[in-house]
């Protein structure tokens, strides 16, 4: 489903149209999809607050299926962004391929320094 839909928003960026959400993220000024993904955060960070912290009933739980909901909505705004940036799923798979089975605390003390927000 990631490859599929990550073709149509190509396809989108390829092709606008005037009735194209993922256009308008697109082609806006001043980064709209970039504040999406920092609001689309904040919606999963609150959902994530809201699920029942004991995990008591977690398959029926109205909170589990709004996270599910954020969660997918910030997905969805991140790959507008690799496509924006032309980064592809592969391209990502390969990161986390390159990280499978290393500690997350080795790899992140061994990345180098980012400068300037780059």
């Amino acid at each position: 489903m990631i490859k599929q839909l990550y073709q149509v928003i190509c396809d989108r960026r390829d092709r606008p149209r005037a009735d194209s959400y993922v256009a308008t993220l697109m082609s806006g000024e001043g980064d709209p999809i970039l504040q999406k993904i920092g609001e689309e955060s904040l919606e999963v960070i609150l959902a994530a607050k809201n699920l029942d912290p004991e995990n008591r009933d977690p398959d029926s739980s109205d909170s589990r299926a709004a996270l599910i909901h954020e969660i997918a909505d910030l997905t969805f705004h991140v790959m507008v962004l690799m496509a924006q940036r032309k980064i592809t799923p592969e391209a990502i798979e390969a990161e986390l391929q390159r990280r499978f089975g290393t500690s997350g605390l080795s790899e992140k003390a061994n990345r180098q320094p980012v400068k300037n927000g780059k």
